[in-house]
């Protein structure tokens, strides 16, 4: 029975090393080690070196796939014998044994090889060329072709990441390019050049089951040149119409193309000049577009004549198309059709006044109602004609007037409407005042032609007449309508509104009496004559009433209901005397003066009620930079209460225990060290409170945001790189500050050398990276400690090691260590024996880094020599 034992692969370097693998210069247990090898890498190419500790091995055995193209030799090297192929197998599984004389003394074990595709396979297309059609007008951006290609490379990689692009257009005559493809997915469409430019070949129409033979041509040609003199076969304008339309008919992209595009495809997304590349062509012949919307259609309402009645017509692009029409707008009443031959037609008269324009959708379809053109939208606008009357808004239309008013004054507009379009005349109005009852020399009133204004001619008396009836007539170009308007001469206010007493006592109301209530009610009339301006009588409270905390609401016919329109506040105010005036809207008449009979008073105590304190300030916000000694107050809030009671404050919310408050004076102070890194802003809250009665409280968030002060140095995010010697590259350095600006980027980067260095360059990229380049690659393999120095934007840093690693690298870059040049084997105790000598390794480093903290300047001298040399 074999014993499980531990084995090791060990990378080794013939041509090169495992690319990719994880493993360079490492040992790691021999169970199912994971390669990964470049195709078509040159051979013999070494993959790892076996070590077994069994003592007698003398050779090893593959199983598994691929074992023509991997071998291994006696004293345990894994090597490709032939290249690898990514297009003929990604993937070996191999499995490992150790022998001694052909027995198996250890594994097997197993060995994954993924094979790493390169970009070998130039793109190819799917069609040597493609043909394609497309209409005049074809819409910009709607694919009518595809191209499609393929690349044998790894899909996963870029090596098989396809782009598309248009080399050439064939014919180009005004250099401008009428199609474009997606780089993505190869469909071709017309740009909107295109869609503008291009144009069929000339082509004779056909109707709808009209045969398209040299008879029909014949019989077309007739039309145009009667009575031919020569036969048709002999006349060479019949001959040329009818190569031409044979011609059109027998359309062939490939052998008649009216363009054609080279077509590329490229790998690697196009982005690398290493991209790999393949071309197509693509034949494109244009079609003539018969579908052709034939734009808005007007037609006049009440159309007199025969019905149906053509209104236009379409033609589809297949001749055997069927046409159905429906209405967009999906309405009862749709009075149109449309024939077998594309002929739309108006089935009866239409009314503008019950729908001014239709939507028509036209439908091109085959005999199994698939579309054979996109459905086509037609505008219909119905055309007015006169043929509505104006109309009066009102049956009788009532105006006032107080008399004695001046000649001129406005009484009102009289208003009417037409149905007709308002847009065009038909819809047009003019006033003019046919009659007038009582009649009067002069005549009493007039109207403007235009707005229908009605305005009076002289002074008005109502003891001359206290009504007048007028006969309007309101016209358009071709109608009329009479009018009535009634027009009443009001009573001038002669009366004042009375009181019905003018003291309304005294009232009692607690200081939290709700905003609304009804205080007392109050009344008074007026003699002048009922439903005018001049009985209408408004209540206003003219004295007494401070900050406006009452209010009168009235329905201007003599009550009046005096509510609370503010909270009431026993501290401000505890006692009100209302003095309320009772008012006209109308002016008096000359000589007539408002008295102490339209003013009445009345008196409001108010009661004390225990209220809550109050805050004197409502938004409490509060700016303080981080670095703020610890006890400073930041904020002092202060609040009362309305009847004098001592008070007391505490706060809540405050998460990080930063903040405290003093319950007597409200002084919210600092009690521990604040940080805006850690938190920028937060909210606490609040409370004052009666001392003797907590339940009478209220309380405010206060917001605190902390401003930055520079406490944070810019840091390197990394600390160690590696450079390959036979491919330097410059090491990208990045730092990060915690502050904000203007305390941390854009960062200083330099090397703080005494001296400027030979070997090494630090060159800042932008705001928060420098990339370091190394000048001078040293002889062998070696590792360089950099002081980097960084400073923020306001110049505060500090130097920081920046450990570089300067060594031999594999295909990949990646650092690798050159294996033994002879395999070996260990025994136990030389095993104890290298466990023992490491140990006292560690401990010498260990006393040599306890002495080395003590000349720390010395050193560091030594360390920036080191990295000059």
């Amino acid at each position: 029975m074999m014993t499980p034992m531990v084995h090791l692969c060990l990378l080794a370097l013939l041509l090169g090393s495992a690319a990719g693998s994880g493993l360079e210069g490492k040992k790691i247990p021999f169970e199912n080690v994971l390669l990964e090898v470049r195709e078509g890498t040159p051979v013999p190419y070494v993959l790892c070196q076996f070590q077994v500790s069994h003592p007698g091995v003398n050779t090893f055995r593959l199983n598994g796939e691929g074992s023509d193209i991997i071998k291994i030799s006696a004293d345990g090297w894994l090597y490709l014998d032939k290249p690898l192929d990514w297009s003929h197998n990604d993937n070996y599984i191999i499995a490992v044994e150790a022998l001694v004389n052909s027995e198996v003394v250890e594994g097997p074990i197993y060995v994954t090889i993924n094979v790493l595709d390169i970009n070998n396979h130039a793109p190819y297309f799917n069609q040597t060329y493609y043909t394609a059609l497309v209409r005049e007008n074809n819409p910009a951006g709607v694919p009518f072709t595809r191209v499609f290609a393929l690349d044998r490379d790894d899909p996963s990689t870029p090596n098989a990441q396809l782009t598309y692009s248009i080399v050439s257009q064939i014919p180009n005559r005004h250099d401008t390019l009428l199609f474009q493809v997606d780089p993505i997915t190869g469909e071709i469409s017309t740009t909107e050049q295109g869609e503008r430019m291009l144009n069929a070949r000339e082509a004779i129409q056909f109707a709808r089951g009209e045969e398209r033979s040299a008879d029909s041509l014949k019989a077309k040609f007739n039309d145009y040149c009667p009575s031919p003199t020569i036969p048709y076969e002999q006349n060479p304008f019949f001959t040329c119409v009818e190569r031409t339309e044979m011609r059109r008919s027998n359309l062939d992209p490939l052998e008649d193309p009216d363009y054609t595009l080279i077509v590329k495809a490229h790998d690697m997304g196009g982005a690398s000049e290493m991209a790999l590349s393949g071309n197509t062509r693509v034949h494109i012949a244009v079609q003539p577009n018969l579908w052709v919307n034939p734009g808005r259609i007007t037609i006049r309402e009440h159309l007199e004549g025969s019905y149906p009645r053509v209104i236009t017509k379409v033609q589809s692009n297949e001749p055997r198309a069927i046409y159905r029409l429906v209405q967009k707008e999906r309405e009862l009443r749709f009075p149109f059709q449309i024939t077998e031959d594309g002929e739309i037609l108006l089935t009866e008269e239409l009314d503008r006044e019950e729908k001014d324009m239709y939507i028509l959708v036209a439908m091109a379809e085959d005999e199994y109602q698939n579309q054979v053109d996109p459905p086509m939208e037609i505008q219909v606008v119905v055309e007015d004609v006169n043929d509505n009357s104006p109309v009066c808004k009102e049956e009788e239309s009532v105006f006032e007037v107080q008399e004695d008013e001046p000649a001129g004054s406005p009484i009102g507009h009289l208003v009417a409407s037409d149905a007709d379009d308002a847009e065009t005349l038909n819809a047009l109005l003019t006033y003019a005042i046919m009659s007038q009852q009582p009649s009067t020399s002069p005549e009493a009133f007039t109207i403007d032609a235009d707005s229908g204004q009605i305005q009076t001619l002289r002074t008005l008396q109502r003891r001359d007449h206290q009504v007048y009836r007028l006969d309007v007539r309101v016209s358009d170009p071709v109608y009329s309508v009479i009018c009535k308007v009634v027009v009443k001469v009001i009573d001038v206010n002669n009366e004042l509104p009375l009181f019905e007493k003018n003291d309304y006592g005294s009232y009692t109301l607690a200081e939290d009496a709700a905003v609304g209530q009804t205080v007392f009610n109050i009344s008074a009339s007026d003699d002048d004559d009922a439903d005018s301006g001049s009985s209408f009588i408004e209540f206003h409270i003219s004295a007494g009433n401070d900050d406006d905390v009452f209010a009168v609401e009235t329905d201007g016919k003599g009550i009046g209901h005096v509510v609370i329109a503010k909270p009431l506040d026993f501290e401000s105010s505890s006692s009100y005397k209302l003095k309320i005036d009772a008012r006209n809207p109308e002016p008096l008449m000359r000589g007539l003066e408002y008295g102490d009979e339209s003013t009445a008073f009345a008196s409001v105590s108010v009661t004390d009620v225990d209220e809550v304190p109050e805050f004197t300030m409502d938004v409490l916000d509060v700016v303080v930079l981080e670095n703020i000694t610890k006890g400073s107050v930041l904020l002092t809030v202060e609040a009362k209460d309305p009847e004098g009671k001592e008070i007391r404050f505490k706060m809540d919310g405050d998460a990080k225990g930063w903040l405290e408050v003093d319950a007597t004076t409200g002084e919210i102070r600092t009690k521990d060290k604040l940080d805006r890194e850690t938190l920028e802003t937060f909210d606490v809250t609040v409370t004052a409170f009666e001392k003797d009665n907590p339940e009478k409280s209220d309380e405010r968030v206060v917001s605190v945001r902390l401003l930055d002060v520079n406490d944070n140095p810019p840091t390197l995010t990394e600390k160690q790189a590696f450079i390959c010697l036979k491919k330097p590259e410059p090491v990208i350095i990045r730092a990060h500050d915690g502050d904000a600006a203007p305390f941390s980027q854009p960062f200083t980067f330099s090397l703080a050398f005494s001296k400027k260095s030979h070997n090494w360059e630090l060159q800042t990229i932008d705001g928060t990276t420098a990339k370091l380049i190394l000048k001078k690659p040293p002889a062998e393999d070696r590792t360089f400690n950099l002081p980097i120095n960084i400073k923020d934007n306001a110049g505060m840093g500090a130097t920081q090691p920046f450990e570089v690693h300067v060594c031999t690298c594999t295909e990949l870059g990646y650092c690798y260590m050159e294996p033994a040049e002879h395999g070996f084997k260990y025994g136990m105790g030389a095993t104890i024996g290298i466990l023992a000598g490491t140990l006292g390794f560690c401990v010498l480093v260990l006393i040599f880094a306890v002495k080395r903290s003590s000349k720390r300047s010395k050193n560091s001298e030594e360390v920036e020599r080191n990295a000059l040399m």
